[in-house]
């Protein structure tokens, strides 16, 4: 190369994660013929990427797509259509072999820590049976001795190995199901709602838990829950989701600190903050009437039927993510996306 030429720019990485137009349509029949009516829409059109090493919150109410779409990645349900690239591998085309060896590099971790382990298994079993049934080829003691560290690492010393699921508490039992999820080393955890299960106090505990294994071993995390202040404390990104879609997507203070979407606005106000107790001039937003159907979504924007903000164009046409900030980082799917 010439003295003089200028090296080449420096490729960007691709992310670890890429879904595009990810869509989950479940189909209903109803009738006394058993006609089919419209589907339920579950998750319509989704696209998000997750960088390695990065946290994405994904937050929503009750019924908004949110679990349907951490099945759809995690091959448990078959989605309608759309594409999963890990790490540049189209997920929905692996079978067999090649579909066993990618999962052991995403996990998930379940919400019920009381409905997820077999109470018929002791602990050490639990995290064990991972390495089993994906048959890697280890000796008794390497298996017994890497059980036992990633218990350690969650917490727990040998004499919690030989207990059962009844006899740990909720924290305990979470506890567990991390380690069971990160026995076989991933490069991903998905989380569904890990902590709504249990008390506040317990819940801190499993955040700062989770916050210390994913920066000490490097993991990506999909952290899906309702609650935006739990979510906050171990993501990097922040998704909204409404009625299968995101709504609102960047990094997490500028969600935080200039939510642009309506609903956004709204889950934000319901959080409570020093302001509110002092009588500062944070408002509570109060959202009229339900979340529409998913089988029967409104025309344009799926918000507008709660929004106080909807127009005429917003029953017309269907907002796109783009970005309406400074940075190409925080992108808000509305008409009217200014901040409170």
């Amino acid at each position: 190369m010439h003295k003089d030429q200028p090296a080449p720019a420096a490729a960007t990485p691709r992310p670890l994660i890429e879904v595009t137009d990810l869509v989950c349509h479940f189909p209903v029949r109803g009738g006394l013929l058993r006609r089919k009516r419209k589907p339920i829409q579950a998750v319509d059109h989704l696209s998000f990427s997750v960088e390695r090493g990065e946290g994405l919150g994904v937050v929503g109410e009750s019924g908004c797509g949110k679990s349907t779409m951490a099945n759809a990645l995690m091959r448990l349900i078959q989605p309608t259509s759309g594409s999963f690239r890990f790490d540049g591998q189209e997920v929905f085309a692996l079978e067999g072999a090649a579909l066993r060896r990618w999962r052991r590099e995403v996990q998930l971790v379940f919400q019920n820590p009381y409905a997820s382990l077999d109470p018929r298994m002791t602990v050490r079993q639990i995290v064990e049976e991972p390495l089993l049934v994906n048959g890697l080829d280890l000796p008794a003691s390497e298996r017994r001795a890497q059980v036992m560290s990633i218990l350690e690492r969650v917490g727990f010393d040998s004499r919690h190995a030989n207990r059962y699921p009844h006899q740990l508490s909720g924290g305990q039992r979470q506890r567990v199901g991390i380690a069971r999820s990160l026995v076989l080393k991933p490069k991903v955890l998905i989380l569904d709602e890990p902590v709504s299960a249990l008390d506040v106090s317990v819940q801190a505990q499993v955040l700062n838990l989770l916050d210390s294994l994913r920066r000490d071993l490097g993991l990506t995390f999909i952290f899906i829950g309702h609650d935006l202040s739990v979510v906050r404390h171990v993501s990097e990104r922040i998704a909204v989701m409404y009625l299968g879609r995101i709504v609102e997507i960047g990094k997490r203070d500028a969600v935080f600190g200039r939510a642009r979407h309506p609903y956004t606005q709204a889950l934000l106000s319901a959080v409570p903050s020093p302001d509110h107790a002092k009588g500062g001039t944070g408002k509570r937003i109060t959202l009229q009437g339900d979340p529409p159907s998913p089988a029967n979504p409104p025309s344009g924007c799926r918000f507008r039927t709660r929004c106080w903000k909807a127009s005429e164009i917003c029953a017309r046409i269907d907002p796109q993510l783009q970005a309406h900030a400074a940075t190409e980082d925080h992108q808000v799917a509305c008409h009217h996306p200014e901040p409170l």
